[in-house]
């Protein structure tokens, strides 16, 4: 079959088109922005990308075009396959019908911590003989790609996917997640976000009702039961075997913290296994813990999942190490919500303690963002930060940075030149520092600017 892509330089569809490509589809291309890195991978893969969406495009006569959310209505290659009454498709759909039928799949979902839990539940099972099948919404180091169809030899049966609210498409306004029949499914988390599509986290909470509804009788729901909003949507129905994990007193899996930053696995009140690892913060422990626990599911024992999340590499842009210089580290972070915003300068806070400063570089970015729905938020998100330089344009955002996070004093700053901003972390900055980097897009290539500023 030959399928062409509709905005295909995104991170799901991207990692679509390889997977297509691994089937035997001859896949082609779209979109508005072709350019590295995304299109190199690509382009490496035999996948003919072209620029734009030109409606002469429809001369290329595939089988079947997949369509992308980026993509709405106006846009002039849809409106030629309409038009034309052309067989089109979304790509979660698509995904569903042609990748996942027949799998075992294992489905994270959450506001936070969907991709590195998926890279997690996938290295867990990759470490045990499971080669399996993945689609993950950034890059894992033990992998170094964000989508396969299968490991090496046999073809598995298991297949882990990063299971995103965001809706499907312009003419499919349910989440992406719906499409994907889950036989395993964690509930990470729930919180109020995409405000440009979800009126309110009660709009949200339907969409994971809806997820709930399609986890078979034989499945099972990983739920986090510190969740009010989660508890809300469980209550709504709940037709699988469930599990929880959390701090409640009635979860089957809990943790036990030590200072050095191991920890226990205690499954039902009994401790199966000890993680000594590098990574920081509370949040990838509790992730650690839902991946253990789907992986059990497959039949991965506790203690063996346990081992394998001790090679576990983290992704990339989750607290990645960018470089160091003159002993300042230079991270980048994907953190963009608020609470990811928290959780990622309170975990380095918690590594650190008080040996080190934190600079935190936050461009809010995100259509959530954009809206202001968030901006009140802020300063909590950074107070455990030594100084805050935020970029953003009142112009870009409709809403101005720097009044937001006036609350916070002088430590904070706001810019809208990504140059001049550089150059003040460079005079504020000291050996020994920590500068972390928050943006959900490339952020103007700031990461390395400020190292070459700080040589």
């Amino acid at each position: 079959m030959h399928i062409h892509i509709l905005g295909i330089c995104g991170t799901f569809m991207g990692g679509l088109a390889v997977l297509a490509k691994e089937a035997g589809h001859r896949v082609t291309g779209c979109d508005a922005n072709v350019y590295p890195p995304m299109s190199t991978q690509l382009e490496a893969q035999g996948i003919e990308l072209i620029q734009g969406f030109g409606p002469e495009q429809v001369e290329l006569k595939p089988d079947l075009y997949v369509i992308g959310n980026v993509v709405s209505r106006g846009n002039p290659l849809v409106e030629e396959i309409l038009n034309r009454s052309l067989p089109y498709v979304s790509g979660p759909q698509w995904m569903g019908d042609h990748i996942l039928r027949n799998k075992w799949v294992l489905a994270v979902a959450g506001t936070h911590g969907k991709t590195t839990t998926s890279a997690m539940l996938a290295w867990i099972l990759e470490d045990n003989g499971y080669a399996p099948g993945f689609l993950i919404g950034g890059v894992p180091m033990n992998f170094g790609i964000s989508a396969r169809l299968s490991g090496k030899g046999a073809e598995s049966e298991f297949f882990v996917i990063e299971a995103d609210e965001y809706d499907t498409a312009f003419f499919d306004k349910r989440s992406k997640f719906v499409h994907y029949h889950a036989k395993t499914a964690i509930l990470n988390n729930l919180e109020y976000d995409h405000a440009d599509i979800f009126p309110d986290i009660g709009a949200i909470e339907t969409q994971f009702h809806h997820l709930v509804r399609t986890v078979p009788g034989v499945g099972r729901l990983i739920v986090n039961g510190d969740e009010e909003s989660l508890q809300r949507v469980m209550k709504r129905g709940c037709w699988a075997e469930k599990e929880t994990f959390g701090s409640a007193p009635d979860a089957h899996w809990k943790m036990l913290e030590h200072p050095d930053g191991s920890f226990d696995v205690l499954f039902n009140d009994k401790r199966e296994a000890t993680i000594h690892w590098k990574l920081t913060g509370k949040h990838n422990r509790s992730n650690a813990l839902a991946a253990i626990a789907a992986a059990r599911n497959v039949g991965v024992p506790i203690a063996q999942a346990a081992k394998s999340l001790e090679s576990f590499e983290s992704v990339k842009r989750r607290m990645e190490v960018r470089g160091v210089v003159n002993n300042i580290t230079v991270y980048d972070d994907f953190a963009h919500h608020p609470t990811a915003i928290a959780t990622t300068v309170g975990g380095l806070r918690q590594k650190l303690g008080q040996t080190g400063r934190i600079l935190a570089v936050l461009e809010p970015r995100s259509n959530t963002m954009k809206l202001g729905a968030m901006k009140d938020a802020l300063p909590g998100s950074l107070s455990e930060a030594d100084l805050v330089f935020g970029f953003g344009s009142e112009k870009a955002l409709g809403w101005s940075l720097g009044k937001a996070l006036a609350p916070m004093g002088d430590i904070a700053s706001a810019y809208e030149d990504i140059d001049v901003m550089v150059q003040a972390i460079k005079a504020k900055a000291q050996p020994g520092d920590h500068i972390v980097v928050m943006s959900n897009g490339g952020f103007g290539g700031v990461h390395g600017k400020l190292l070459e500023a700080l040589k």
